[in-house]
């Protein structure tokens, strides 16, 4: 019954086939049905017949569409804490405790800092620590980073707000930074769940490096007047007019610069004597490394100390700037202008405002703002996984950092994503589980409700002192930026165009820069990619002063080798320029002559098909000549682009030239083929026949990778020879084979260990026979029968046996093609596919006419 519905379906579309004019077997000479066995154009002597099978739609579909298992297991990853929290113990509790207490200690002042960075109250930045760190571990895949807010996002979000406070000014810059968050929650949040996280591999290395450098130098900066007390200037200018008015105001400096400069020389103090206590005494590098990482609160901790015993007496009017009042979390005297009063939780508490007039006020900042979450959070959590011996999945850390940005400002967070200095402080500090981040929120949580009097009196040119040394550390080093211009000068130019533009314009101007000029370059590099023709050079392999045979044992010297040394030499194939950085010495033999191999160096595509088809077809016409010199019997029938000799001048003799004959394409590094790389393969095989007529052009296709890509290029009339070779002489395809079943094979190794139990079995039950016989006749009759027979005798016997043993008799080996018979011009390799052409090309001159085409 269902034979019998195909075959109505297949009449069915074969009539509408027809309606249609479509031609179902356009360039397929052979089909399918001329395939036989024995001495059939596409098969081999004493193999299988196997034909390849072209890929269908429908069976593409199948593949791309998610099974019922697939789907359970899009929801079970979504929580990746349910794979390991029903195996949490006692010792991963104490090192998240440790870890998670660290981080909460440098988070609360860094949070703070960070906010005023943002334009917003200190207490904002421990709203947006508390959510960062609560949420991210239930989404997490990384146990070491820790989401909260960051130099760079909350400069960028405080350049919003400064661009606010002038065009909108009625409207709060809270409740647009909250907007910000929750918009840009919802966009990361929607490619993380579509597993779509594969797109920050776009942005390179260097566009990241160009981009941290920029903004800790744009950060820095701009805290500098404020850590000397100076202002009448906006610290929010492009970093170099920053600089010019910061030693303009010099002499404007106040006492703040005491208490500044003297934090950050302190900070730089603690941390060098701590680098150099754990190199001398490396039994207490522990100790030194929490005395490190606590070095921020001490010295907050110390300046807050001198600010009260300076200030307490002069709160209304301090000696120099403090932080002043921040609210605590059950204050209920603060009014909002978008949101209700909370009494029992965080202040500013309250459902986000989300309107056109808050949309507009940021629209364009939303690209920018949402890159610089992707790419420092995706960039930290995959260093640190190398490091630590662990993968992320970048979708679901996306997930993770959306739904942070997305609850976040409910308790009037403002963006936050991962953290590299306290990221790298979690993992140091041994943290276990992204559980630790829950630790981390009952610090912070703490410091919202118990510690914001000591927050009064902690000086603002100690807080940007903070910064500044936190930030400095982003600055890409000397030694990695060679070690850059090592690997590609040409990044390091992109690097220096992206510092730069961040230096004289802005963060967001300098991103899109790096990442579009980064971009530009692969564009180029894909369209203006060269293919290289190979050629054949035989190469040994060798051990000291050993040949290595082809099966991998060491054989004869190789101070003589020869051409008789066919067990340890093999063909390998180098472009013929040596512009891969092999020996120019080695002499690279031309394949054949007329036989050309055509290696695609980065993938073939609708980009670059014009670009390779033309060096390719260009040096061809080069180093060849055309096949009947007489194509164009009177001057009219020339073209315009081929006028020939000059009159009264005679042709260019080219008779050392060979013809062209067959040309080989190595596939290799080709993934997919697309319509217009395919035509462009067909017009550049309709010119070489006409360029080889009355003959035609055999090509040959090596190294094919994808069934896809076969099926594109076997629809074109690839792979197989054209019908007019079909008639001229019968094809001799060479395909390569492979045994299967044979000696080495498992199932005979398993089938000869069986028989080698069974004849063991059967000779100790033959020794016991034999006992009890020379018992019954004799009283020391086993002793003689042990006596006579030895160990020897007993292998030779079991040899003996097992070689006479018909069921391991050695059968003839069994093999198969590897590619299809379909396709004879397909090949696995080019050694097969240059036997292939040669073969052939030899052959046709054995059955054509002397003088044509030679």
């Amino acid at each position: 019954m269902a034979t019998r519905r195909e075959s109505s379906r297949s009449k069915l579309g074969h009539g509408l086939a027809k309606v249609l004019g479509i031609k179902l077997h356009y360039r397929d000479p052979t089909g399918k049905e001329n395939l036989t066995r024995g001495e059939s154009v596409f098969s081999v002597s004493s193999a299988d017949t196997y034909v390849e099978e072209e890929p269908t739609v429908i069976e593409w579909l199948n593949e791309i569409t998610p099974t019922r298992r697939q789907c359970l297991l899009y929801f079970w990853n979504l929580f990746p804490f349910l794979h390991w929290i029903g195996r949490y113990n006692a010792q991963w509790l104490i090192g998240d405790l440790i870890a998670g207490i660290t981080v909460g200690a440098v988070v609360v002042p860094q949070g703070m800092a960070y906010a005023t960075l943002a334009g917003l109250p200190p207490q904002f930045g421990l709203y947006s620590s508390f959510m960062g760190v609560l949420v991210y571990w239930l989404f997490a895949t990384s146990k070491d980073i820790t989401i909260g807010p960051v130099a760079v996002m909350s400069t960028v979000t405080g350049n919003i707000l400064a661009q606010v406070a002038i065009t909108n000014p009625t409207l709060p810059g809270h409740v647009v930074a909250s907007a910000l968050s929750l918009i840009c929650g919802c966009i990361i949040c929607f490619i993380g769940l579509i597993r779509a996280g594969w797109i920050v591999d776009f942005i390179p290395l260097a566009a990241i490096a160009a981009y941290m450098t920029g903004s800790a130098l744009n950060i820095a900066c701009g805290q500098i007047p404020t850590m000397l007390g100076e202002s009448g200037f906006s610290t929010r200018d492009s970093t170099y007019l920053v600089i010019i008015h910061t030693l303009q105001y010099l002499p404007q400096c106040k006492i703040d610069a005491a208490m500044g400069l003297t934090a950050l020389f302190l900070l730089y103090v603690i941390r060098s004597a701590c680098t150099y206590g754990a190199r001398r005494f490396p039994s207490k590098t522990k100790w030194f490394f929490f005395a490190q990482t606590l070095r921020t609160v001490f010295v907050l901790l110390l300046y807050t100390l001198i600010s009260w015993l300076v200030n307490r007496n002069h709160r209304s009017k301090p000696i120099f700037k403090i932080l002043g009042t921040v609210p605590r979390g059950n204050d209920s005297n603060l009014t909002l202008r978008y949101g209700l009063m909370r009494h029992t939780g965080f202040q500013y508490a309250a459902v986000p405002v989300i309107n056109k007039t808050v949309i507009n006020s940021f629209t364009s900042q939303i690209p920018a703002s949402v890159i610089v979450l992707l790419i420092e959070h995706i960039a930290i959590a995959k260093s640190f996984g190398r490091v630590n011996n662990y993968s992320i999945n970048p979708s679901q850390e996306l997930v993770g950092i959306g739904i942070t940005n997305i609850l976040g400002p409910f308790l009037g967070a403002y963006p936050a994503t991962g953290s590299f200095s306290r990221t790298a402080i979690n993992s140091k500090a041994g943290v276990r589980t992204p559980l630790a981040g829950v630790i981390t929120a009952l610090v912070v949580l703490l410091a919202i409700y118990a510690l914001t009097a000591v927050f009064f009196y902690i000086p603002s040119a100690s807080l940007s002192a903070v910064i500044i040394h936190a930030v400095l550390d982003l600055i890409t080093s000397p030694n990695t930026l060679y070690q850059f211009w090592r690997v590609s000068p040409l990044e390091v130019l992109i690097f220096f165009a992206g510092v730069l533009v961040t230096v004289f314009s802005s963060i967001e101007n300098g991103i899109y820069t790096t990442i579009c000029v980064s971009v530009a370059v692969l564009l180029f590099r894909v369209v203006k990619a060269k293919g290289r023709f190979l050629g054949r050079v035989k190469v040994h392999s060798v051990i000291g002063d050993r040949l290595v045979n082809n099966d991998g044992k060491v054989g004869e010297g190789y101070g003589s080798m020869s051409n008789d040394h066919d067990s340890s030499m093999r063909n390998i194939f180098l472009p013929i320029e040596h512009n891969d950085g092999s020996n120019p010495q080695v002499d690279v033999e031309s394949p054949y002559p007329g036989i050309y191999i055509f290696r695609f160096s980065e993938g073939y595509n609708y980009p670059n098909a014009n670009h390779y088809l033309d060096y390719m077809v260009a040096t061809i016409f080069a180093e060849t000549r055309r096949t009947n010199p007489d194509n164009y019997p009177r001057l009219g029938d020339r073209p315009w682009n081929d006028p020939g000799p000059r009159r009264g001048q005679a042709a260019v003799d080219q008779s050392d030239r060979p013809t062209l004959k067959a040309i080989i394409l190595d596939f290799s590094s080709v993934n997919n083929v697309d319509i217009t790389s395919v035509q462009h393969l067909v017009d550049v095989r309709n010119q070489l026949d006409f360029y080889t007529a009355p003959h035609r052009v055999d090509w040959h296709m090596a190294c094919i990778n994808n069934r896809w890509t076969k099926r594109a290029l076997a629809s074109a009339g690839f792979g197989f020879p054209s019908p007019d070779d079909l008639a001229l002489t019968r094809w001799k395809a060479i395909f390569s084979v492979a045994e299967i079943g044979g000696s080495t094979s498992a199932a005979a190794v398993a089938e000869r260990h069986e028989i080698e139990r069974d004849l063991r079995r059967r000779l100790t039950e033959a020794d016991v026979e034999a006992a009890r016989n020379e018992k019954k006749a004799g009283g020391d009759g086993i002793t003689r029968q042990r006596d006579s027979r030895s160990e020897s005798s007993e292998g030779g016997e079991f040899d003996k046996d097992l070689g006479t043993t018909k069921a391991y008799a050695r059968q003839s080996a069994k093999v198969a093609v590897v590619h299809g018979l379909n396709r004879p011009l397909f090949h696995i390799d080019l050694t097969s596919a240059l036997q292939s052409a040669i073969a052939n090309v030899e052959r046709r001159g054995e059955l054509e006419p002397k003088g044509v085409g030679t």
